[in-house]
């Protein structure tokens, strides 16, 4: 039960960091404003930038919300309209429920974590094992997050397209870069840098429990 127990643990850190790193990206109004300020978004879609702020903020709120469909006017020369039609409500709805999926993997995972740990410290009296795991879950963390990032520098495109099919059940994140005000304000690029920005902070996350599970190891 304790090998069995050690080795979902490692399992789990992968996906605790990653889907630690995904929720807090969602959540970072600087990563947005990063993206509109790097692909000059402010000129690309006639908005001002408190517009763009206030975009942004809207979509978290989103995120985090029960609401049914994303209601959002925007201010363009003066005039206030809807940013986004039917076609993109309908996309940032599977959005949304994407983003709850990884929020509930996160809750999860980092459930399963604390248990153990405690379980391993308090009950089991198994620092060296609970270190060991912490080691071999960073080093697992890091393989993946190397494959990933290499992925990302050889071919981005065909891993955003095979993204977009397995994750969701319809065509409607296939927009118009010439009207779709979505697609306007987070180009491919700003997921190709939110992309390589998840997979760094997944492995600094790595680096850190691994080293503190070596510290461990070697104190015990």
């Amino acid at each position: 039960m304790r090998i069995a127990a050690k080795w979902l643990f490692i399992i789990c850190l992968p996906v605790l960091l990653l889907t630690g790193s995904v929720s807090w990206a969602v959540n970072s109004p600087w990563l947005y404003q990063y993206g509109f300020d790097k692909y000059d978004i402010s000129e690309a879609t006639g908005l001002a930038q408190s517009e763009l702020d206030k975009a942004a903020a809207g979509l978290i709120d989103y995120f985090n919300s029960g609401g049914e469909s994303i209601s959002l006017e925007v201010v363009k020369d003066g005039e206030s309209f809807e940013l986004f039609n039917e076609r993109e409500v309908g996309h940032l709805k599977d959005v949304r429920g994407l983003f709850r999926l990884v929020y509930w993997v996160l809750l999860g995972t980092l459930v399963y974590a604390i248990v153990y740990i405690g379980v391993s410290l308090i009950w089991w009296r198994d620092k060296r094992r609970m270190a060991g795991g912490l080691v071999y879950g960073g080093g697992l963390t890091l393989v993946l997050m190397a494959t990933l990032g290499i992925g990302t520098l050889v071919n981005f495109d065909w891993l955003f397209r095979q993204f977009h099919l397995i994750s969701f059940a319809n065509d409607l994140w296939m927009l118009d870069p010439a009207r779709d005000y979505l697609i306007m304000l987070f180009p491919q690029g700003f997921w190709y840098d939110a992309a390589l920005f998840c997979a760094l902070a997944t492995a600094v996350g790595a680096l850190i429990l691994g080293g503190v599970g070596w510290w461990l190891k070697r104190r015990n």
